[in-house]
């Protein structure tokens, strides 16, 4: 059994341990309130330009024109590009280690159906977790500040595009977290390459309208734009995602710590009764020797 010192210095270490906890669970929270925020603010944005955009091709196609080459769905996909989006920063639970099973899982699933997938990661987590497994990493994008921002997402999406364009890859798709609330984060797969739309059936068109650019210069902007507005949501999804996940882990790192404060209480109060009943006995039975 340990000593009294002992089990003394434990106690006020997983005391310390506790302020920790507490104190980033409170960060985490002040952080996930202004990240649910950034999350829903965009998405009106994103959804009117997906509308905009699934309708101008529509059109376009309509008139038996060509739509923008990024909207191109090559029947035969050789060459396929993962993007495993995760977190700079640990202490999150399970939220980058799943990315990095979820990507493991693809490319097994994947490995029949594709002739090559070459795997990029965005998030220093992601990068560590897959390359201690043994897998090649195309590239890495690390953030210049200690955000993903815009100017990142829009760098990643004109070089995707250039690549994809040129025909170096099929499709590109991103593994990331998505934010369902505080304390559920999903994760998912999603295509963005070639550049998914909206379905829109000849009922539902709405009115056509004159445009200046023409319609296919429009596309021709829109497109890309899309891609990395999209882009950018799934980074301040799985930022938002982040702040839930680390928020939960502290919480529950901090009942823990409660917890296992109380037991070596117990057993810190036990062993110093039991010193004093032994030190008791032991006068008591000098004294009867006396």
């Amino acid at each position: 059994m340990a000593s009294l010192r002992e089990t003394k210095n434990r106690i006020k270490s997983v005391k310390n341990t506790e302020k920790i906890t507490r104190a980033m669970k409170m960060v985490a929270a002040s952080k996930l309130r202004r990240a649910q925020e950034a999350v829903t603010k965009p998405r009106p944005y994103s959804k009117k330009l997906w509308a905009l955009m699934s309708a101008l091709a529509q059109r376009i196609e309509n008139a038996n024109a060509e739509a923008h080459p990024l909207l191109f769905d090559r029947p035969v996909k050789k060459h396929v590009e993962v993007l495993a989006l995760s977190s700079d920063r640990g202490l999150c639970g399970a939220l980058n280690s799943s990315i990095v099973r979820m990507t493991q899982r693809f490319l097994l699933d994947h490995e029949d159906q594709y002739a090559h997938i070459s795997v990029s990661t965005i998030g220093r987590k992601g990068f560590e977790g897959l390359s201690r497994s043994g897998l090649a990493i195309r590239k890495h994008y690390q953030p210049s500040g200690k955000i993903f921002d815009l100017d990142m997402a829009n760098t990643i999406a004109e070089e995707l595009c250039a690549r994809f364009l040129a025909h170096e890859v099929d499709a590109v798709f991103l593994i990331y977290n998505e934010f369902k609330s505080a304390i559920t984060q999903e994760v998912v797969i999603e295509q963005l390459l070639p550049v998914q739309r909206e379905l829109i059936s000849d009922g539902n068109t709405p009115i056509d309208y004159l445009y200046e650019p023409n319609q296919a210069q429009l596309l021709e902007s829109l497109v890309p734009k899309h891609f990395a507005s999209r882009l950018f949501q799934s980074f301040l999804e799985s930022f938002a995602s982040e702040q839930g996940a680390r928020m939960t882990a502290m919480d529950n790192a901090t009942r823990n710590a409660k917890e296992m404060t109380d037991k070596l209480s117990l057993q810190y109060n036990r062993a110093r009764q039991a010193a004093i009943t032994k030190e008791l006995m032991e006068i008591i039975g000098g004294a009867e020797a006396l």
